[in-house]
């Protein structure tokens, strides 16, 4: 049975705002009040301005995401990335990419990251826009890209460390955010990673994970940046939506293969 790709989009807005959100005009002024009252309720609205709009703009980023014409860039899939093949990139999917961007940049900024993008990976067109990708037809996944030095960190602690920010075992879906475009996966660039891939999935399936993990291991193929409001939107927008799943979760260390 085929199943649909489309999903619920709880932080995905496509239409109009809805009236809850929506903020009335103030009441029109009546010349019987007083000059005093009025320029009081004038007073208290200017100082009031700044704050009731900082408070509604973080409101209205956990509830509304926006959308432009595109993606800025295509990246065709490779092992090596940058720098004549010193660095690497590790492409990964797991739920909303706002949250998946700011874990890791947190957490390996200054241990080897280089670069953190935001895009989509695993589709069936060229050039996707975030609409499409939010409507759940073309097959993409909201996903991460980071480029890495593995003289500072290895593939395997990146991999290792996925598996620790969200929940793998929920099948097209994160959190609240429901559609294949969320689905948990791992998109290898080479054998070596394919194979550091699976066993670290195998080990935390087993020792992590009571053997309900549901995340995909498939080659990478073309990547496509994200548009560009999307890239370091937590760090933009401290407010914005950022799924519940995602958080370091406090488990043990996982195995080692003989040969580390």
């Amino acid at each position: 049975m085929t199943q649909s790709r489309a999903g619920s989009r709880s932080h995905c807005h496509l239409g109009p705002a809805p009236q809850h959100f929506l903020i009335s005009g103030p009441e029109p002024f009546k010349l019987n009040r007083s000059y005093f009252l009025a320029a009081l309720a004038l007073v208290l609205a200017v100082l009031g301005a700044h704050t009731t709009m900082t408070t509604m703009s973080s409101l209205f980023t956990r509830f509304m995401r926006p959308f432009s014409s595109g993606p800025l860039r295509a990246v065709e899939n490779g092992a090596t990335g940058v720098a004549g093949g010193t660095h690497q990139k590790a492409t990964i999917a797991a739920g909303c990419f706002w949250g998946v961007e700011h874990t890791y940049r947190k957490s390996f900024a200054s241990k080897g990251l280089i670069d953190a993008r935001v895009g989509y990976i695993g589709g069936d067109s060229k050039n996707p826009s975030y609409r499409q990708v939010c409507g759940g037809d073309t097959g993409h996944a909201e996903a991460l890209q980071v480029t890495f030095d593995p003289e500072k960190v290895s593939y395997r602690q990146l991999i290792e460390y996925f598996y620790t920010i969200h929940d793998p075992t929920q099948l097209n879906r994160q959190g609240p955010d429901r559609g294949t475009q969320y689905r948990s996966a791992i998109f290898f660039h080479s054998p070596e990673q394919e194979a550091i891939a699976k066993d670290v999935t195998e080990r935390a399936n087993k020792e992590w994970w009571d053997g309900k993990i549901a995340t995909q291991l498939v080659p990478a193929g073309d990547w496509w940046d994200a548009e560009a409001y999307h890239q370091l939107y937590l760090e933009n927008n401290p407010g914005g939506y950022e799924c519940p799943t995602h958080f370091i979760r406090k488990l043990p260390p996982l195995s080692q293969p003989e040969s580390s």
